[in-house]
C-alpha cells in the first residue's frame, strides 16, 4: 500500500509542471481573445488568433519563450494593425511573461489599464502614434524593469512627473508630438539615459534640467524650453523703448552706408569677370587640348565648363583624355557589342547630372544606345578605383541596372550601363502630367515597390559591408514595361564626397552625417522614404532642383495621428477602394522602414517578404521571380 502511495505521489509530482504549462498558455490565450474582441481592428492582421491555432507559432505578433513552467508569451508586436479603443483590464496585464509590448501606429485611445503595474518585468514599450490623452498615466512610473519607452506622436498633454525618476533602468525615452506643458522638473534624472527626445511640445517652458543637457538642441525644438544646447535662457527685462530707438536709427544708417559700399563692389567685381571670361573665350577658340577625344559634336567642351540640367536631353559633347585607354567589359562570356573607339564616336545627349556625376545617353553607330556616367573627381589611384568598380560589377539580378564596362585612367573615369529607356521613376511620378503622360497605376507601383527591394536584397546578400548608398527615386530606372531596376548602387564607397548634397537629403538616414558611412539600415530607410514618395505621389524635402517637398515620414505620420490615413495617398490611387487594405500594409512596411532607430528598422528580407504577401493576397502580378534573390 505504501509502494502504491509513493507511485501515486510521484506521478502527481511529474503531472504538476505539464497542468501549470497547459493553465499558463491557456490564460494568455484567454487574454489575447479578450483584447482581440475589446479592440475594432480595420485589417484582418489578427485572423490567425483563433482557438485552433497554437498561439506561439502561427499567432501573428505573438512570440514565446520556455519558462521554468513551459512556454509563455514575452512579445506581442501588433504595430500598423488598425487596433482602435481603449484596452481593457485583465488582458495585457494578464500576460505575466510579457517583456516587450508594441502596439505603435494604431489608433488606441486612453486609458491605459491601471493593472498594467503587474508588468514588473516589462523592458521594452513602443505606444507611438496612437491617440492616448491625458498626462502620462502613474502606472507607467512602477515599472521598474522598464529600459525603452515611446509616447511620441499622440495627445498626452499635463505636466512632465518627477515620478518618471523611479525608471533608473531607462535608456530611451521618447515624448516628442505631443501636448505636454508646464516645465521639467529639474530635479529630473536618469541615470542610464542614452536617448531622449521631448520636441514639438509647444506649451513645455523653463530650463532645461542639468542631466538633460547632454542631448542635442534636435531633442527640444519646438519647445520653448531653454538652456543646454538651446543656449542661455533669458530671464532679464527688456531693454528700455527710448534707447532701442536710437539703437534702430544708427543701425539703419549703418545698413544704408554698408549697402552702398557693397553694391559699388559687386558691380566692380562683375565687370572684371566679364573682362576675363572674354579673354577666356577668345583662348579657348586659339587653343584646342592635345589630350582628348571626343563624344558627339566636333565642339570640344572642357568637363568642368558643361552646363548640366537635370531632366534634359540636349546633345552636348564629351571630352575623354585618349592616353592610358582601359576599357574593361564584365559579363565575359558575352561578346563585346562595342569598343572605345565606338564609345569616343557616339553622340551623347545629357540625361542629367547626380551625387556621384553626370549621365549621357550615348547613340553608337549601330543604333545602340547606353548611358555613361563621367564619375566625379576622386582621389582613388587606378587600382583602388578599378578594385572597387569590380566588386560593383559583380552584382547581376534583373532589378539592378547591369555595369557593361567601364574606363580607368588618372584623369577620367567613365562607367557603361544599359539604357533604360523610360528614365527614372521620379520623372514618371513627377513629370508633367498635362503632356498625356498616363499616372502610373496601383498595380506598377506596387510592383516597382517589390522589385526596388529585390534588387536592394540582391546587394545587402552580398555581404554586411555592401550597401547602396544612394536610393532615391531618380536612381529607380524603369524599363519599357515599368520594371524598376536600380543604378547607382556602390558609387559612394569610390566617389570623393565630404558632405551629404541636397539632392538625396530627403532619403538621408537621420543617422547618417557623413555620406561615405552608409549602413544596410541607413538603405532600409531610403527605401521606406521611396515607398512612401510612391505611395503619396510627394517628393521628399529637397529631393527635386526646385527644393521643394515634404518631410516624408514625418507628415504621413501627423495624417495618420489624426485619422486622416485616406489623405495619406496620391489621389490618383484612391480610386483603387479594392486595394486600399494592401495600401495600408505597404504603407506600414515604409512606416516601419523610416522609424528613427536604426536596430527598430527591418533587414531587406523582411521588407521583401512582406511585400510579396501583399502583392500575393491583393493578385497584383509581381515583376520577377517570387524568389527574394
Amino acid at each position: 500500500m505504501e509502494d502504491l502511495a509513493s507511485l501515486l505521489f510521484s506521478l502527481l509530482l511529474i503531472s504538476l509542471p505539464l497542468l501549470s504549462t497547459s493553465q499558463s498558455l491557456t490564460d494568455d490565450s484567454s487574454a489575447l481573445f479578450t483584447f482581440k474582441s475589446a479592440l475594432a481592428t480595420r485589417t484582418r492582421s489578427l485572423d490567425s488568433w483563433t482557438s485552433t491555432n497554437y498561439p506561439c507559432t502561427t499567432w501573428v505578433g505573438v512570440n514565446c519563450s520556455s519558462t521554468f513552467n513551459g512556454p509563455r508569451i514575452f512579445q506581442l508586436r501588433l504595430p500598423g494593425t488598425g487596433l482602435s479603443g481603449a484596452i481593457p483590464l485583465s488582458t495585457i496585464s494578464n500576460l505575466t511573461s510579457l517583456k516587450v509590448l508594441s502596439l505603435r501606429y494604431n489608433l488606441i485611445t486612453s486609458p491605459l489599464p491601471d493593472d498594467l503595474s503587474l508588468h514588473r518585468n516589462i523592458t521594452e514599450m513602443y505606444l507611438n502614434n496612437n491617440k492616448f490623452t491625458g498626462p502620462i498615466p502613474t502606472v507607467l512610473s512602477s515599472l521598474l524593469s522598464l529600459q525603452k519607452l515611446d509616447l511620441s506622436s499622440n495627445n498626452f498633454s499635463g505636466a512632465i512627473s518627477i515620478s518618471l525618476n523611479n525608471l533608473t533602468q531607462l535608456k530611451y525615452l521618447l515624448l516628442q508630438y505631443n501636448d505636454f506643458s508646464g516645465t521639467l522638473p529639474q530635479e529630473l534624472n536618469l541615470p542610464n539615459l542614452q536617448q531622449f527626445n521631448i520636441s514639438y511640445n509647444s506649451n513645455l517652458s523653463g530650463p532645461i534640467p542639468p542631466s538633460l543637457t547632454k542631448f542635442p538642441a534636435s531633442a527640444f525644438i519646438g519647445t520653448k524650453l531653454c538652456g543646454g544646447p538651446l543656449g542661455p535662457c533669458q530671464f532679464g527685462p527688456p531693454p528700455s523703448s527710448s534707447g532701442s530707438k536710437r539703437l534702430s536709427a544708427g543701425v539703419i544708417v549703418g545698413i544704408v552706408i554698408a549697402s552702398v559700399v557693397a553694391v559699388a563692389v559687386l558691380i566692380f567685381l562683375l565687370v572684371i569677370l566679364f573682362r576675363k571670361g572674354q579673354n577666356d573665350d577668345q583662348t579657348a577658340k586659339t587653343k584646342q587640348p592635345e589630350t582628348t577625344l571626343v563624344i558627339g559634336p566636333s565642339t570640344v567642351m572642357q568637363p568642368e565648363l558643361a552646363q548640366i540640367q537635370s531632366d534634359t536631353a540636349q546633345a552636348v559633347p564629351v571630352a575623354v583624355p585618349t592616353t592610358n585607354r582601359k576599357f574593361v567589359f564584365f559579363r565575359k562570356g558575352e561578346v563585346k557589342r562595342f569598343d572605345l573607339e565606338a564609345l569616343l564616336r557616339a553622340s551623347a545627349e545629357v540625361l542629367g547630372k547626380g551625387t556621384y556625376g553626370t549621365t549621357y545617353k550615348a547613340i553608337l553607330e549601330s543604333g545602340e544606345m547606353v548611358a555613361v556616367k563621367r564619375v566625379m573627381k576622386t582621389y582613388l589611384s587606378e587600382r583602388e578605383f578599378r578594385e572597387k568598380v569590380e566588386r560593383v560589377g559583380e552584382l547581376e539580378h534583373r532589378n539592378i541596372v547591369p555595369l557593361l564596362a567601364y574606363y580607368n585612367s588618372k584623369d577620367e573615369r567613365l562607367l557603361v550601363y544599359d539604357f533604360m529607356p523610360m528614365g527614372s521613376l521620379s520623372a514618371v511620378l513627377h513629370g508633367n502630367r498635362g503632356s498625356g503622360q498616363t499616372p502610373l497605376n496601383w498595380e506598377t507601383r506596387a510592383n516597382i515597390a517589390l522589385a526596388v527591394s529585390r534588387g536592394l536584397h540582391h546587394i545587402h546578400s552580398a555581404g554586411p559591408t555592401f550597401s547602396h548608398g544612394n536610393i532615391k527615386s531618380s536612381n529607380v530606372l524603369l524599363t519599357t514595361s515599368y520594371e524598376a531596376r536600380l543604378s547607382d548602387h556602390g558609387l559612394f564607397s569610390f566617389v570623393s564626397t565630404t558632405s551629404p548634397t541636397s539632392r538625396v537629403a530627403g532619403y538621408r538616414a537621420p543617422e547618417i552625417t557623413d555620406p561615405k558611412k552608409i549602413s544596410q539600415k541607413a538603405d532600409v530607410y531610403s527605401y521606406g522614404v521611396l515607398v512612401l514618395e510612391l505611395l503619396t505621389g510627394k517628393a521628399p524635402a529637397q529631393a527635386l532642383l526646385s527644393e521643394e517637398g515634404v518631410d516624408l515620414p514625418r507628415w504621413v505620420q501627423s495624417v495618420v495621428q489624426e485619422d486622416s490615413t485616406g489623405e495619406v495617398f496620391d489621389m490618383d490611387l484612391v480610386r483603387y477602394q479594392s486595394a486600399g487594405e494592401d495600401m495600408m500594409q505597404l504603407l506600414q512596411v515604409a512606416v516601419d522602414c523610416t522609424v528613427q532607430f536604426p536596430d527598430q528598422r527591418p533587414n531587406i528580407s523582411e521588407v521583401v517578404m512582406r511585400i510579396e504577401e501583399i502583392v500575393k493576397n491583393g493578385e497584383v502580378s509581381p515583376s520577377g521571380e517570387s524568389e527574394t534573390e
